[in-house]
């Protein structure tokens, strides 16, 4: 019985970003309401639910971007998930950590964990919808919708995302740049 549970919930999700997907692609769907929308609040959150690190800097309380808080809040789960089934994480996320940062009227959010990181001639290819690494399909779940999503969302908010090197260690790094911002610290 659990079995059926946990494929119909993921059978729920799927139709979920299948929908999304495709009002995300029609250009001129209405996807919420634009407002200001804090960083540090959402992603701590996230972080919360599956036990990843949020990391930002000392003194930084707020980090507004203009934008649509649902389909930010699904960005920055679908990159921890992501992490989550595809790094050698402990199973409570353990090893994942989300960087936040502010420079240059920029926000930098990034996601890293410490799997088998992205061979680099896949590392566009994973943003494309249904594509999945050679070998992950059966063994972890998902449909690769997720970061297909991700990008959408990202460019529907005027930022870019690509996938880079984690910094002197194993694992996949996921890169995320708004432009235009406010940070308020102390």
């Amino acid at each position: 019985r659990g079995e059926i549970l946990r494929n119909m919930a993921e059978l729920d999700q799927l139709i979920d970003e299948i929908l999304l997907a495709s009002r995300l692609d029609a250009k001129e769907a209405d996807m919420g309401t634009v407002e200001a929308v804090d960083l540090v609040g959402l992603c701590a959150e996230e972080c919360a639910r599956v036990g990843a690190v949020l990391d930002v800097p000392e003194g930084m309380h707020t980090l507004e971007v203009q934008g649509v808080a649902k389909l930010l809040r699904r960005m920055v789960r679908n990159l921890l998930e992501n992490a989550r089934r595809y790094g050698a994480a402990a199973p409570d996320g353990g090893g994942i950590v989300l960087s936040l940062r502010s420079e240059h009227q920029q926000v930098l959010l990034t996601v890293c964990d410490n799997g088998p990181g992205v061979p680099l001639e896949y590392r566009e290819r994973i943003f494309e919808p249904f594509f999945r690494l050679p070998g992950a399909s059966e063994r972890v779940g998902g449909v690769g919708l997720g970061l297909s999503l991700v990008k959408s969302i990202v460019e529907r908010h005027h930022g870019n995302v690509r996938c880079i090197d984690a910094q002197g260690a194993t694992g996949a790094c996921f890169e995320i740049k708004f432009h235009g911002h406010r940070s308020t610290n102390g």
